[in-house]
């Protein structure tokens, strides 16, 4: 007997709702960063202050993240993702409404609860949806990790230059809106799954603070913060080890596809991706370029992670997981390779090109992860796993960009060119990307589904 399978057609229209919310919540990490000078001047406030406006929604969105298995579980994906969804859209009108930085940086906590669902639990109802479509669909869910932080800088840009920084929460309201009324009618029902365990509170109570304080104080570079986070979240993998139903199952590490597809999601994150923070930095501080200019001069880098990604399907059944995402990592450092060379001014259609190459290094690089991720598992336990997943992969981010940002620094601080300083610490995001062959080779040759 055979199983049904969606239709590839109504997989899309699914995928199509639920890029619109990981959409959502992306560029609102990233929006806000352009136009934290024009915020401080218009309500009259410390940059010190300020900067919570950024910090307020990553520390909810991480604090929110091992929360979305059980509440997958519990209530079905489908209610949790519109709730998610509401709640982030409400957010965001409060945001553009704020008569003060403290409550800006509320609205953002709200802002960030919402956030931190939505990309989980989206994954979760469409790996569960897709089933055996899920390896020639892969894309749909993993493009816009890779393109939507290039757009959030130009949108942010645009719109702080044109209609002011209340514009970069009014502007994304009706893509909220839409999204939840798209979802409402597109979003399968919830399947009965008998799950009723009971929140592991206190697991939530380490795991979630822990989490928080560590990627918090690893990109703010507070010492005491992220080691009372690794604290918290060391005592949360003893107490997840005594109790039958911890809220992040740490028993899915002991499947091999799921180990090895999270092995390279931590490194991907802590080398590939990190790195995409040098590149903005880059080219506003080194090449004078507006936040919109440098956004421009990224679309390559998202050009070519689309483009793979759009046809990660049909390279995955062709190569298999191994090749496709050795395959990527070659190209990545590939294209990195001239952005070393920053101190001797390489040429501006070097580095397009290298863009160009390294996003499709990043393209190729991520899908067979999340394929082998999920294909590895019972459709019960994917919604656990996508908690696990991008738990795993916002700590490697932060770890990766932590590192880099203080090579930066101690370069710069050592009063080297910026040029120079900017190529040294390339040459590092080098060196650490090549740490991801390392997983890559215990991928299964062929995809698992």
């Amino acid at each position: 007997m055979t199983t049904a399978v969606r239709p590839d057609a109504a997989l899309w229209r699914l995928g199509g709702v639920l890029i619109m919310g990981a959409v959502l919540s992306i560029l609102d990490a990233t929006i806000v960063t352009v136009g934290i000078d024009a915020i401080a001047r218009d309500l009259a406030s410390p940059l010190t202050t300020v900067q919570w406006v950024a910090s307020a929604y990553l520390l909810a969105a991480s604090a929110a993240i091992p929360l979305s298995g059980w509440l997958t579980d519990r209530f079905g994906g489908r209610a949790v993702w519109l709730t998610a969804v509401a709640i982030f859209t409400a957010g965001t009108l409060l945001c553009g409404f704020a008569w003060s930085a403290p409550a800006l940086v509320a609205f953002r906590v709200l802002h960030g609860l919402g956030g931190g669902l939505m990309q989980p639990v989206g994954q979760a109802v469409f790996a569960q949806a897709a089933g055996p479509a899920l390896g020639r669909m892969i894309g749909v869910i993993t493009l816009p990790a890779t393109v939507a932080p290039v757009l959030g800088p130009m949108l942010g840009g645009a719109l702080v230059a044109d209609l002011g920084w209340r514009w970069m929460f009014f502007g994304i309201v009706p893509l909220g809106v839409a999204t939840f009324l798209f979802a409402r009618r597109l979003l399968p029902a919830p399947r009965p799954s008998g799950v009723r365990e009971p929140l592991d509170v206190r697991g939530i109570a380490l795991l979630s603070p822990g989490l928080a304080a560590l990627v918090y104080g690893l990109a703010e570079g507070v010492l005491v913060v992220w080691v009372a986070g690794a604290a918290l979240l060391l005592a949360y993998g003893v107490h997840a080890s005594r109790v039958p139903s911890p809220v992040l199952d740490l028993g899915l590490f002991r499947t091999r596809g799921f180990a090895v597809a999270s092995a390279s999601t931590f490194l991907l994150g802590a080398s590939l991706y990190s790195s995409m923070l040098l590149l903005p930095l880059y080219y506003q501080q080194v090449e004078h370029a507006s936040p919109l200019r440098a956004g421009l001069l990224l679309a390559p880098q998202a050009l070519g992670s689309a483009a793979v990604l759009l046809a990660s399907g049909r390279l995955l059944a062709r190569f298999g997981a191994r090749r496709m995402l050795l395959a990527g990592i070659a190209l990545s450092l590939l294209g990195t390779i001239a952005f070393t060379q920053l101190g001797s001014a390489p040429g501006g259609v070097l580095l397009t090109l290298s863009l160009l190459v390294r996003g499709a290094g990043l393209g190729a690089a991520t899908a067979p992860g999340m394929t082998t991720l999920y294909g590895s598992l019972e459709r019960s336990r994917i919604p656990r796993a996508a908690s696990a997943f991008n738990v795993v992969n916002r700590i490697g981010g932060a770890l990766g960009t932590a590192l880099l940002a203080a090579i930066l620094h101690a370069s710069l601080t050592a009063a080297v060119p910026a040029p120079a300083a900017f190529g040294t610490t390339f040459a590092w995001a080098l060196a650490l990307s090549a740490l991801t062959l390392i997983p890559a080779f215990f991928f299964p040759a062929r995809s698992i589904r």
